[in-house]
């Protein structure tokens, strides 16, 4: 029996590097891991012992402890959630405002998942070089994120902006780089590291979205140190297990006024002396922020998890 880290995820064969070579695994049986239902129990970025059939193949048997790992609802109804990566020294998400725009619920939505879990996020807008006049729509929109302590960085794959900037916050470390299909993610990452090669694709001009390049969540090393964890485009981020507190705790600005709340188990919807809603009035919570929570707290998932955790 060997330790190795899972580099690639098909699905049902997962690369494993062990000491410099690659093996190509699948996993024995039914891996469970405790309290997750997934549709995926290994991901990349996993540490995992494998037993080696050959020099080339092995199986994996066992999951070793994960430090954390990026989680969103699945797709797949019959099961819980997919595990996006795990053992994560940071992630950065990559939005755009135009070609496609990025919504900000969905830039909320994988904040709340990043801090969940522990994992500090940094929040890349990409395409700068094409905003024009939109550049104060720009400013606007990171200083949402950056008043509440998130690190926004603008960026362009194709001028080279800030490009540098990246490197240094890559450097020697493991990365989670995600997004929805045509931000860019992909022809970022190649300016990152021109040595990747990875492909890219244009975007649709008939529904202004991203075509997927990027078919399976896969590890690459980067040449200057650190890892990066390049991943499927996604179109939404679903909430996994969490209560109505769950996700108030997860907005920083929310988590701030809870203890001035008149009640102390408000929900910051309609109660009277909330100081939640008297902080979005007062403009101290932006108020795109409060529609997410409120977005959020009302999907199907959450309300069903609420209620049998109360069962």
């Amino acid at each position: 029996m060997t330790q190795g880290l899972v580099i690639k995820s098909t699905g049902s064969n997962y690369l494993v590097e062990i000491n410099n070579q690659i093996v190509n695994c699948k996993i024995r049986g039914k891996i469970r891991l405790s309290g997750i239902r997934t549709t995926n129990p290994v991901a990349v970025g996993d540490n995992v012992s494998v037993e080696l059939s050959n020099d080339t193949e092995g199986v994996i048997t066992e999951i070793l402890p994960r430090k954390n790992y990026i989680v969103r609802k699945s797709i797949n109804l019959s099961k819980e959630s997919h595990i996006i990566a795990a053992n994560l020294d940071q992630c950065m998400l990559v939005a755009t405002l135009i070609l496609p725009e990025t919504p900000l619920e969905f830039i909320d939505r994988f904040l709340v998942s990043a801090e969940a879990y522990k994992v500090p996020a940094i929040i890349v807008f990409n395409k700068s070089d094409l905003y024009g006049d939109l550049q104060e729509v720009l400013k606007d929109t990171m200083d949402i994120y950056t008043k509440i302590g998130y690190n926004c960085i603008a960026v362009s794959a194709q001028t080279g902006e800030n490009v540098d900037t990246l490197r240094t916050m890559l450097k020697d470390k493991t990365t989670l780089i995600s997004g929805n299909s045509g931000t860019g993610k992909s022809t970022l990452i190649n300016r990152i590291n021109p040595g990747l090669g990875l492909r890219t694709g244009d975007i649709s001009m008939y529904s202004l979205q991203g075509k997927h390049t990027t078919t399976f969540a896969e590890m690459f090393h980067l040449d200057f140190g650190g890892n990066i964890i390049d991943t499927p485009g996604i179109k939404g981020f679903g909430m996994v297990g969490m209560t109505q507190e769950d996700i108030s705790h997860n907005f920083p600005e929310i988590f701030a006024q809870l203890e001035n709340c008149k009640f102390y188990n408000c929900t910051h919807t309609h109660e009277p002396g909330c100081a939640v809603k008297k902080a979005v009035e007062d403009g101290t919570i932006h108020p795109s922020r409060y529609h997410s929570y409120i977005s959020i707290i009302s999907d199907d998932e959450t309300q069903k998890y609420r209620k049998s955790s109360r069962e």
